[in-house]
């Protein structure tokens, strides 16, 4: 659930659990590595077998016959038959250059320019350059994606869709659990609806496990391993329109209790369906804040609990002296749980001074570029100091301390 400063990723942590159970610089150029020549790449005959593949997207058995072996024929195999099971739209496939030699006599790697987008989901088409590595003087392909750092899911193997009302669910490798997925996505995006209206369609992506999760993300290993879901923009773009889907990790997601993984799933669909991931300038404490609240606000527990982690916190080290503040929203951060209870009952104050209706149309003033200062005047008549000494009266409340 957290969003990293300058990060166009949304990610629901561990902390969920707790509190139910009781979860270098994209603008930065580097120069890339010179290229390694191969004298057997033929870029022609590549780019026309790339070509095929695009054609033979909507033939399964066409497009394996592009594979140099079994292996290799089954991937896009099954990447073709993904393309029609998602519904994916804008499909082209273009040969961009060789990156180097691979194993055989005639065999070389390239990079291949992809797009994509999920019909009546996405806006806009995501894109990607994929690693291919080709063989039989470049007739044939014999993998994809080999050492990417970025791979979408749908080009990684085998998956099995879902459609829901109002959403998608991509499951990658042993999708035995789609159905149950598929209710808890169906049951997040119809909690949005009695605050948000219909909002963006959804898509859900569960990558098989940690690894591919992060190769879906194009993240450094191991900077998800604590989270259960991430909202993300699917390229990694920060273009305005791009698409964003949420990320499911299994490694954490999977050994969630059932309401904590709906509560998570809800919150995630909550950062999706109302652009959050793509906005700058938002601070954490609202975003996260009211996707807690709307993820929360059906859940049949005492506050005791939902809130236990800062209650905690409070009674121990006092009152907090201001609002979240957007550094400590940090995915490998430890207190975690406690910042997102911290910032629910922001939400919770706000609602409660001013109504629902009140917090929806801030949050989404906030997220339109309306300066803070001004959005809480406009809709509750106070200015961030007054709100930060009603949620401190709150939190005090909660834990049973003076102010």
């Amino acid at each position: 659930m957290t969003h990293r400063v300058l990060s166009p990723v949304l990610a629901g942590a561990l902390l969920v659990a707790a509190l139910l159970a009781g979860g270098c610089s994209g603008d930065e150029y580097v120069a890339p590595p010179p290229v390694e020549r191969s004298d057997v790449a033929d870029p022609a005959v590549a780019a026309a077998t790339v070509a095929a593949l695009q054609d033979d997207l909507d033939d399964p058995s066409a497009a394996g016959e592009l594979g140099a072996d079994g292996p290799a024929a089954d991937l896009l195999t099954a990447i073709a038959r993904n393309v029609a099971a998602m519904g994916l739209t804008d499909v082209t496939l273009a040969y961009v250059t060789e990156t180097g030699t691979t194993a055989g006599d005639d065999a070389w790697d390239g990079l291949v320019a992809v797009t994509w987008r999920v019909a009546g989901f996405d806006r806009a088409s995501a894109r990607a350059e994929v690693p291919v590595s080709f063989a039989d003087g470049g007739r044939t392909i014999a993998a994809i994606g080999a050492d990417a750092k970025r791979l979408p899911l749908w080009l990684t193997g085998p998956v099995v869709v879902r459609r829901v009302p109002g959403a998608l669910v991509v499951v990658a490798g042993e999708a035995t659990d789609i159905e149950l997925l598929a209710r808890r996505t169906r049951r997040a995006v119809a909690a949005t609806r009695p605050l948000l209206g219909r909002g963006d369609g959804l898509v859900v992506e569960v990558p098989a496990d940690s690894q591919q999760l992060h190769r879906a993300l194009g993240a450094d290993r191991g900077a998800y391993d604590a989270i259960a879901a991430v909202t993300a923009p699917v390229d990694g773009s920060t273009a305005p329109r791009s698409p964003v889907h949420v990320f499911i990790n299994r490694s954490v997601y999977d050994g969630l209790d059932p309401v904590a993984a709906q509560v998570v799933m809800t919150h995630e669909a909550v950062h999706a369906v109302t652009g959050a991931a793509l906005v700058r300038g938002a601070p954490l404490w609202l975003v996260e804040g009211f996707a807690d609240y709307v993820a929360l606000r059906d859940v049949a527990l005492p506050v005791a609990r939902t809130a236990a982690q800062v209650i905690r916190q409070v009674r121990r080290d006092g009152l907090p002296d201001a609002l979240p503040a957007d550094s400590d929203f940090d995915p490998g951060a430890s207190h975690l749980g406690t910042l997102y209870e911290a910032a629910w009952q922001v939400a919770v104050t706000l609602a409660e001074h001013g109504g629902e209706d009140a917090l929806v149309a801030f949050y989404r003033d906030v997220l339109d570029g309306t300066a803070l200062d001004a959005a809480l005047r406009r809709h509750f008549a106070w200015s961030e100091a007054e709100l930060t000494a009603a949620w401190r009266s709150r939190l005090a409340a909660l834990a049973g301390v003076p102010e």
